[in-house]
């Protein structure tokens, strides 16, 4: 039997929604858009202020945090639009349709649910970019979002978000995948669990390759996702830009920033500035990583795909994860990299148990599940001092 049902969400409603991005505290100095950060040739510190001091209390770190969003768009992504101002929601079967509207114009777009067979709804659910190439267990819905259709790769500038805002926007294809992932959640919670059967406290991200780094990007710039599961994302997701361009500097045939900005729409296009001298970036992607701290997040590598530049996206998250331990929750972050060849995209089963793990801690209620997990079996030696010369601090 289907059912449809339309819900329009304005943005100025005063619904007990949750925030798609926590608000910056006032207590924080404002963020000057002509700063000047000094070069590093190692990966900056997460918990150096622009003053120069370094945090000491978890207050502070919100302050450093929306720094950090600020300036990984500015430099890199461009800018994510907020909600606009209304979302229109309908449901029909497993299609849920979505229509965004802003300064007089609209655009639609949908998502197909597939909801579990056991389980008790409202069901946690994951939002898959494209589909999902991991184990979704049981009880779980998978919601499989095209984000193709919202931006494509190429050519640029193509797709319902720049139909929205203008084919000369600023945001690259992979900030405009998470406006995009951010208006399902709204769509969501417009909705409500008792028309979708969907939990939206428990929602997960996951995709491969390039929608690994979507996935990424997605809870980096959205507070109301639980847990991100990247898979093989390598350079632009989970990977440093600065130890990926170690890596080409000494041979391996690996995407570092100035190839990757010569291929699909990722990017801002001002990315193209910085290209040819990472070390001027304020910022890397440990720090993209720290972004989803305190929440749930699992890097899934390939330690057998050079072009993904396994001991950067290992060196890159063992970085990253100082902050979920700065913060107190080190087991909230995990990496696993195994050596499957040029088998992209599919994982072995022998990192199942780690996935299972993260699902089961943040989306399926069981929070003993194991977690602590920081491996690769890749045939490289990450020393952390050539990166790392910063200690992270026990966050009051």
């Amino acid at each position: 039997m289907k059912w449809k049902v339309t819900v329009t969400l304005l943005s100025s409603w005063t619904a007990a929604f949750a925030q798609e991005v926590a608000p910056t505290p006032s207590s924080c100095a404002p963020i000057p858009s002509d700063a000047i950060y000094p070069k590093s040739a190692k990966l900056p510190d997460p918990f150096l202020q622009a003053d120069g001091t370094r945090l000491s209390t978890k207050g502070a770190w919100e302050c450093k945090r929306a720094e950090i969003r600020d300036l990984i768009q500015r430099y890199e992504l461009g800018p994510k639009p907020p909600k606009p101002s209304s979302v229109t929601a309908t449901i029909s079967g497993s299609t849920i349709s979505i229509t965004a509207s802003e300064g007089g114009k609209s655009v639609s777009f949908s998502v197909t649910v597939r909801k579990p067979s056991g389980g008790t709804a409202p069901y946690p659910a994951v939002i898959a970019y494209g589909a999902p190439s991991i184990p979704i267990p049981a009880g779980v819905t998978t919601i499989n979002y095209n984000n193709q259709n919202v931006a494509a790769d190429n050519p640029r500038a193509q797709g319902k978000f720049y139909d929205l805002y203008g084919s000369s926007h600023e945001a690259g294809g992979l900030i405009a995948w998470a406006w995009g992932a951010s208006r399902v959640i709204d769509a969501l919670e417009a909705l409500g669990a008792e028309q979708t059967g969907i939990d939206t406290k428990r929602l997960a991200v996951t995709g491969c390759s390039r929608n690994g780094k979507g996935a990424l990007i997605a809870a980096a710039f959205d507070d109301r996702i639980a847990l991100a599961i990247p898979q093989e994302g390598g350079s632009g997701g989970p990977g440093c830009w600065r130890i990926v361009g170690d890596m080409k500097k000494n041979g391996t045939k690996v995407e570092d920033a100035a190839q990757i900005v010569t291929g699909d729409g990722w990017f801002a296009t001002k990315f193209s500035d910085y290209v040819d001298d990472v070390s001027v970036l304020p910022y890397d992607h440990h720090m993209l990583e720290a972004l989803v701290a305190p929440r749930g997040l699992l890097v899934i590598e390939n330690s057998g795909i050079d072009y993904l530049g396994p001991i950067s996206t290992y060196g890159c998250s063992v970085a990253g994860r100082h902050v979920f331990e700065a913060l107190g929750v080190p087991d909230n972050m995990g990496f696993s990299q195994a050596s499957h060849g040029s088998s992209h995209c599919q994982m072995p089963s022998s990192q199942n148990t780690e996935v299972a793990a993260f699902f089961n801690k943040f989306l399926l209620g069981q929070d003993s599940s194991e977690t602590d997990v920081m491996k690769t079996d890749g045939k490289f030696n990450f020393v952390p001092g050539q990166w790392i010369e910063w200690d992270a601090p026990t966050l009051a």
